[in-house]
Formats: C-alpha cells, structure tokens, sequence
C-alpha cells in the first residue's frame, strides 16, 4: 500500500469518528457523571451497556462506511460486447421501461441508479453520498444507515443525559471553566450532534415508508421517470414499503416492480370504466 493511501479522505473520517467517539465516552467516565457514580457503585450493569451501545454503533459506522453500497454495474469494455450485454439487460426490462447510459461511466443504468461524483461510479438505488462516512448510501447499505442512525440516536441522548448529570454550576465561573468545561462542551457537541441524527433518522423513515431516495426526493423535477409520473410509482403501501426494504421482499428489479404496478394501476383504470 502506498504511503499516502493512509492519508485518503476515507482513512481520516473513519479515523476521526472513531477518535471522537471513544473521546466523548472517556470524557463521560472521568468526570462524575452519573456513569462514573454508578461504577463507583458497583452497578456494572448500565455503564457495560452503555459502553456495548457505543461499540456497536462504532461497529454499524464502520460496516457502512466500507460495505459496497452495490454498485455492480461493469463498464463495457469493447463494441461487440457493449451490443451483447445491451441486448442481455434490455431483454430483462419491460419495453415501457427505458434504460439510461452514463455519460461518465457508459453503462446502462437500473432504475433508480445515479452515477456519484466524488466515489466516480454508479450506484444502484442511489441515496446520497455521505460525506462523514465517506462513501455512498445505495440499495445493499442504506437499511444498516437507518440503523446505524436510530442506534447513533439512543447513544448520543444517553451521553447527552450522562454530561448533563455531571454538571455543577457555581462561581467563581474560572474554577468552574477549569473543572467542568471539557464536560460542557462535550454536552454541547452532544447536543448538536444528537439534533443532527435525529432530523436524519426521521427523515429517512419517511422516506423508507414512502418507498423513495433522499435524491429522487430533492430531483424528482429533474429525473424523467418522476417528472412524467404523477406521485411516486414505487409506493406500495407502508407495509410492502417496509417489508422490501427491510427484507427485500418482494424481489426483482426495479424496472419490472415498476412495470407492474402500472399493469396493475391500468387494470384498475379499466374496471373503473
């Protein structure tokens, strides 16, 4: 490996979030808090949970900032096998659902697919690229980020409470700085920190409920499958939305789930008349 591959963007996120995480959690142990007053105790029982907790998001951050958000998608390397591999994936998609080449990579993208600037490729079920995890979030990744989001959350409001109970406020305000201050600013980058996962993990539930992308969400004007659509076609109800999400069920591309929920929206239409 070379040498300045350890000083990529990448290797310093994940370096500093780590840094960061077991920072904040000394913090909370060396100073009385409620943590410190419950291990002075003898109660092990809440301060190894609180520290599981913590290792397992550390864990969830790390498992998506290098899981492959499933890119999959081979650029085509000569002209006789363009026309072969062109014929292969058009042949799988309904003659309705047209398929769209990147003009960066020149492959033809599945639905729901978006070429990412900064990783240089294309991503299946693009949501967005995530600059503190230094990759992007796509179809095999984003139901371990929402995890990673809601287990985030509870960690950070435990911290938040564990800071706030090791506060003492008194004068003069120099030996309260020079006792509690470290602790206070970990209790306001606790707080900030906490706002922050919170409007991301409510807004990615309702964009999971709703069976749409952060992306086609904020460009929905601007993507030819949205703008000649009324509503979004691939919401299918709160439970299904879910249960493919979740469990991937039911399975298939997105070109023929799509393809089908107009078939079925047709043949509603022509009951109704």
């Amino acid at each position: 490996m070379a040498p300045w591959a350890l000083l990529s963007p990448g290797v310093l996120v994940r370096t500093g979030h780590t840094v960061l995480t077991w920072g904040i959690t000394l913090v909370l142990f060396l100073h009385d808090t409620a943590l410190r007053q419950w291990e002075e105790q003898g109660e092990l029982f809440l301060p190894l949970t609180f520290l599981l907790l913590v290792l397992g998001s550390l864990l969830l951050y790390l498992a998506v900032s290098l899981m492959d958000p499933y890119v999959n998608i081979q650029p085509q390397p000569g002209p006789h096998f363009q026309e072969e591999a062109k014929e292969e994936q058009t042949a799988m998609v309904p003659p309705a659902i047209a398929l769209r080449r990147c003009r960066h990579c020149m492959v033809l993208q599945p639905l729901r697919a978006r070429h990412c600037s900064e990783c240089r490729r294309c991503v299946r079920r693009y949501d967005h690229h995530c600059p503190w995890m230094e990759n992007c979030v796509g179809e095999r990744n984003h139901p371990l980020f929402v995890a990673y989001l809601a287990l985030q959350l509870v960690v950070l409001l435990w911290g938040l409470y564990l800071a706030w109970s090791g506060l003492r406020f008194f004068q003069p305000w120099g030996l309260w700085l020079r006792s509690s201050g470290l602790l206070f600013a970990t209790f306001l980058l606790l707080s900030l920190f906490s706002m922050v996962a919170g409007l991301l993990l409510a807004s990615h539930i309702y964009l999971v409920a709703s069976n749409t992308t952060t992306w086609e969400f904020l460009s929905s004007h601007r993507i030819a499958y949205l703008r000649q659509r009324p509503g979004n076609p691939f919401d299918r109800g709160l439970i299904r939305n879910l249960a493919h999400f979740f469990c991937g069920w039911p399975s298939g591309p997105w070109e023929t789930l799509l393809a089908e929920e107009e078939e079925e929206e047709g043949e509603g239409s022509s009951q109704a008349v």
